[in-house]
């Protein structure tokens, strides 16, 4: 087999041999004996770490698309003149509730105001001065509940004579304390 100067040649008669990948499963077999949960933990991890920089790669397309939108000096101004209409229709509606809820006030001051100097003249001409104010708010009241419910004769609910503490008047229910000292039990 070898030719005239030493060197190698290859015979042309032997079939070449189909070499295939049956010598790396020896050391596959190794790697995924020693290192298996290593690798399976590690692949999913990498799937996880895919996903998540893929759907962070989505929203800051869309929000690079909004801020670029966001940035048009139109759509800003509009968006705080819209703004600034809001906080003043806002302020105007508080500043109204404040005036009303003065006014209110106003007239309640005007109102005891008013009575104090009734009651002051009423005591002056030797009347009560609880007399006059208080009687005619009684007479109102007593008029408009009078005419929202009749009056009824209701019975007590207990005798007048009945008192919890004495234990009598229950019927056949009455309360008694439990002995002192310990429980009985064996």
């Amino acid at each position: 087999m070898e030719a005239e100067g030493g060197a190698r040649v290859r015979n042309e008669d032997v079939p070449p041999q189909n070499q295939d990948l049956s010598f790396l499963l020896p050391s596959v077999a190794t790697l995924l004996s020693d290192y298996g949960w290593y690798l399976v933990f590690l692949c999913v991890g990498g799937f996880l770490l895919i996903q998540h920089l893929r759907k962070n790669r989505s929203t800051n397309n869309q929000s690079s698309s909004v801020t670029a939108e966001s940035q048009d000096p139109v759509s800003v101004v509009r968006r705080q003149e819209a703004l600034e209409a809001s906080r003043r229709r806002m302020q105007e509606e508080q500043d109204a509730r404040a005036a009303e809820f003065r006014e209110k006030q106003q007239r309640l001051e005007e109102e005891k105001r008013r009575q104090k100097i009734e009651m002051w003249e009423s005591m002056k001409e030797g009347k009560s001065y609880k007399g006059n104010a208080k009687v005619a708010q009684n007479t109102e009241e007593a008029a408009s509940t009078s005419s929202l419910r009749p009056k009824t004769d209701k019975k007590p609910l207990r005798n007048s004579g009945y008192n919890p503490l004495t234990g009598d008047g229950g019927g056949t229910c009455s309360f008694r304390p439990g002995r002192r000292g310990p429980s009985a039990g064996g």
